[in-house]
């Protein structure tokens, strides 16, 4: 009879809206249908704001709930998506364990990096730590993102083995590997040999296994053939490039060995 009032009290405090975190105080007191009783009005409480959102996680966290918490971060992960905030979304997918939604949201970070030439929140991406092995297509946003800051220490011998690795390993997406060639060129036209003859054969296969898959072009308008000039171009300076850096490899590692 105790834990019955007790449950009954404290439901009535949950449809309250500024009393609702007492009443889990009174779940807590009730040994045999107070977990299962919590656990269904957390999921009933409306995340209004972030705030609130962050209130109920806490509540969840200290008692283990973990389906809840899992929920209420995916919540959280699909409201900032809504709101175009890519680096919270992300962080709540983590914190969610959501290796589904990180990919999503991993996909919206490469793709705006392809429309804006930089990343948003990089504080964020540059601390992935162990989080970034969730999902394949995180690993690779915070491997990209570590090629670049190679590069921009002047990594160069490091950033060309990362590139290449992201494309060979089959963590690169196929869609992405036109902008990873495009990130090889600034190396391969460096006076220094950056990549060995073995290197430029591997990106000179990656080029090839692209273009050989591209579907045949019906009728297009045109921006699309525009575009598909663009690709074209790219294309030949690519192979322009790796021609190029292959010749001056091959002399360089010849004339080691001759010494």
């Amino acid at each position: 009879m105790r834990e019955f009032l007790l449950l009954e009290y404290a439901s009535g405090l949950f449809a309250h809206p500024s009393l609702w975190q007492l009443g889990v105080d009174y779940f807590d007191y009730c040994p045999k249908l107070g977990r299962v009783s919590l656990e269904l009005h957390i999921e009933r409480i409306p995340l209004n704001t972030e705030q609130k959102a962050l209130k109920v996680l806490r509540i969840c966290e200290q008692r283990q709930m973990t389906e809840q918490v899992r929920s209420i971060c995916k919540i959280l992960a699909m409201k900032a998506v809504r709101n175009n905030r890519l680096g919270s979304a992300l962080s709540w997918s983590i914190r969610a364990k959501d290796a589904a939604f990180a990919t999503l949201v991993s996909d919206r970070f490469l793709r705006d990096y392809c429309e804006r030439g930089c990343f948003s929140d990089l504080d964020l991406i540059d601390n992935l730590g162990p989080a970034m092995m969730l999902s394949d297509r995180l690993t690779f946003l915070g491997k990209y993102r570590e090629f670049h800051r190679m590069y921009g220490e002047k990594r160069f011998a490091d950033a060309a083995s990362l590139l290449l690795s992201l494309m060979t390993s089959g963590i690169a997406p196929r869609s992405f590997w036109m902008t990873l060639l495009t990130d090889a060129l600034p190396l391969l036209e460096q006076k220094q040999v950056i990549f060995s003859a073995e290197q430029t054969y591997e990106l000179m296969q990656c080029l090839e296994d692209l273009t050989s898959r591209r579907p045949v072009r019906g009728e297009s308008d045109i921006q699309q053939l525009q575009d598909e000039d663009i690709e074209t171009t790219k294309v030949e300076m690519l192979r322009l490039a790796l021609a190029r850096n292959l010749a001056r490899a091959i002399i360089r590692e010849g004339s080691l060995e001759g010494s």
